[in-house]
């Protein structure tokens, strides 16, 4: 799939994603361990939003959240109506350069094409200011494929593997990581990573 056709896909899909998946979850409370090593208002970018249930509902009301498709940045209005909403690529965000904390991505960058990994954690790491951290779904394998059903319609899911990936972090200047093991919104066990961007 292209990224207008993963665009697409997720405008036909937001709506049964939102109702099927549970809000709460460990994968939820992760947010108060990235908080915690915030400055007191942080300011934090939430990529692949959705709905806004699951993260933007839980970050500091000056967070932003960003979605590709409309549906799901039309249900994240509903959802957590005073956060700011912008649509928008993560492999080229419409953020200003140091503008951000922290971001957060869960489940979102492994709906881009894995040679493209690279180009989205350097975009993470210019939206940073230096120290700042990502928050996301650390992938278990490697894996390009279209599942076909998924949430009633077809979804495209792509990743270099986990040891690419931490490689890769580390190539677009995140030199500190962390792993751990939470619940994810359909009821399986994820990992996710904190990284953290190289200071001045």
């Amino acid at each position: 799939m292209d990224r207008n056709e993963v665009r697409r896909a997720w405008d036909s899909v937001s709506e049964t994603y939102a109702e099927r998946r549970d809000p709460s979850g460990s994968d939820a409370a992760l947010l108060d361990d990235l908080l915690e090593r915030l400055p007191e208002t942080p300011t934090v970018l939430d990529v692949g939003c959705g709905d806004g249930a699951r993260t933007l509902a839980n970050l500091p009301s000056n967070s932003v959240g960003l979605d590709f498709s409309r549906v799901g940045l039309d249900l994240a209005a509903e959802t957590v109506p005073d956060s700011r909403l912008v649509q928008g690529d993560m492999t080229a965000l419409p953020i200003a350069t140091d503008g951000v904390d922290a971001v957060t991505a869960y489940h979102a960058v492994f709906h881009v094409q894995r040679d493209q990994h690279p180009e989205v954690y350097r975009e993470f790491a210019r939206v940073l200011r230096p120290g700042g951290t990502v928050l996301m779904t650390l992938p278990s394998g490697q894996f390009e494929t279209v599942r076909r059903g998924w949430m009633g319609g077809s979804m495209f899911f792509s990743a270099p593997g986990r040891r690419t990936t931490l490689d890769q972090l580390a190539d677009a200047g995140f030199s500190e990581t962390e792993t751990v093991t939470a619940t994810d919104p359909l009821g399986s066990d994820s990992e996710f990573v904190f990284a953290t961007l190289d200071g001045d």
